[in-house]
């Protein structure tokens, strides 16, 4: 999955040095999960405990549960560091919880062992709540009861072979490994992840119409599934199209620069209306000292552009915001989504021999057809 869920979350430690966050929609699951386990399940399976000991024991269910969410991505993490992925952060949301990890698997032994490493642990969870609730008792054993039917059907449910879960995931080394194409197995496991979460849509509307419960949670780990699905299947053929494709093949080689004395009513008029580009370099005594775009100049009054220069405002250069002409164009792309920017400069040594732009890129990718 991607890490989009990024925005919108909040770090709240580091473990394994992986930063660990919690996005706002956690926020919402946590307090349905807390109610309903507060005011149905352990008032019927610890009727003898007052209301306020139920709503002690569901706050620390719900909280247990997510513990086990965190410990079912840390196992992925854990296994992917060994073969030297770097893991961004983990992300706890309303679905659960996502790794963002920086590449691919290197071969389909990796990608199977990094994708089945969530599942056992869930596994190992369970066996553990499950030997603590046999030798306990009361609103204790209903607790470690619970957490242990939970962390069985999360690692159950993670092996269903709907990419980009688990087991979809696991599905994908196996066709990588007798087909020997990742991306064909990747555009493969999306396609049966996509076909599972439209069951899964219609197991839901069925589910509503039926009277059953959990119809519309089901249809909406549906549509996840499913746009995570299309997401994979989408990148997956960008990556195929710009496979081997180098910067230097696809950037703009006819630089326009813009001098830091000109100011923004001259450089809206004469730059950005006559080219049509998103940025320019900004350059100044044969010296490239960073990049002015129209993300800069909107935050400025309109009243104000003729009196204010481009240094006043330009995106000084930051070394993360380059790239060399011999790097992959897969490679700028993905410091483009990293960093946030739409445009690198191309340096061959010290000088500035282009421009690669995520325009130039998307443009690219459109007219080789794929």
């Amino acid at each position: 999955m991607n890490g989009g869920l990024i925005q919108g979350a909040w770090k709240i430690g580091t473990i394994m040095g992986i930063p660990i966050r919690l996005h706002f929609s956690w926020f919402i699951i946590f307090g349905l999960i807390t109610w309903s386990l507060s005011t149905y399940y352990f008032p019927q399976v610890a009727p003898e405990l007052p209301a306020a000991s139920h709503w002690i024991k569901g706050t620390l269910a719900a909280l247990l549960l997510f513990a086990s969410v965190a410990f079912h991505e840390l196992a992925h993490s854990y296994v992917a560091m060994k073969y030297k992925i770097s893991i961004v952060s983990i992300t706890l949301f309303i679905f659960g919880g996502v790794a963002q990890m920086k590449g691919e698997p290197p071969h389909p032994k990796a990608e199977f062992r990094i994708a089945i490493a969530g599942p056992v642990s869930s596994f190992f969870l369970a066996a553990i709540f499950f030997y603590l609730s046999v030798n306990t008792a009361g609103g204790v054993k209903a607790l470690f009861a619970y957490l242990a039917q939970i962390n069985f059907i999360l690692g159950v449910f993670n092996l269903i072979p709907g990419f980009p879960m688990d087991g979809g995931r696991v599905l994908r080394s196996i066709i990588w490994e007798r087909k020997k194409n990742f991306f064909y197995a990747t555009r493969k496991a999306s396609g049966i992840g996509q076909k599972i979460a439209l069951f899964f849509i219609f197991i839901g509307i069925f589910s509503i119409f039926t009277g059953m419960p959990f119809g519309l949670w089901l249809m909406l780990i549906g549509w996840f599934l499913y746009t995570a699905a299309q997401a994979s299947y989408q990148q997956s053929t960008i990556q195929e199209t710009l496979s081997d494709i180098k910067v230097r093949d696809i950037m703009a080689k006819e630089l326009v620069t813009v001098s830091p004395s000109t100011n923004l009513e001259e450089a809206v008029n004469n730059y950005f209306l006559r080219y049509g580009y998103g940025g320019f370099p900004v350059v100044a005594d044969g010296k490239y000292l960073g990049m002015i775009t129209l993300k800069e100049i909107k935050k400025i009054p309109r009243d104000t552009l003729q009196k204010t220069k481009v240094s006043d405002i330009y995106a000084h250069h930051n070394t993360q915001w380059e790239i060399s002409i011999e790097d992959e164009v897969i490679k700028a792309l993905e410091i483009m989504i990293r960093e946030d920017v739409g445009r690198l400069v191309v340096k061959e040594g010290d000088a500035i021999t282009g421009l690669i732009t995520r325009n130039g890129i998307a443009r690219y990718v459109q007219l080789s057809g794929k």
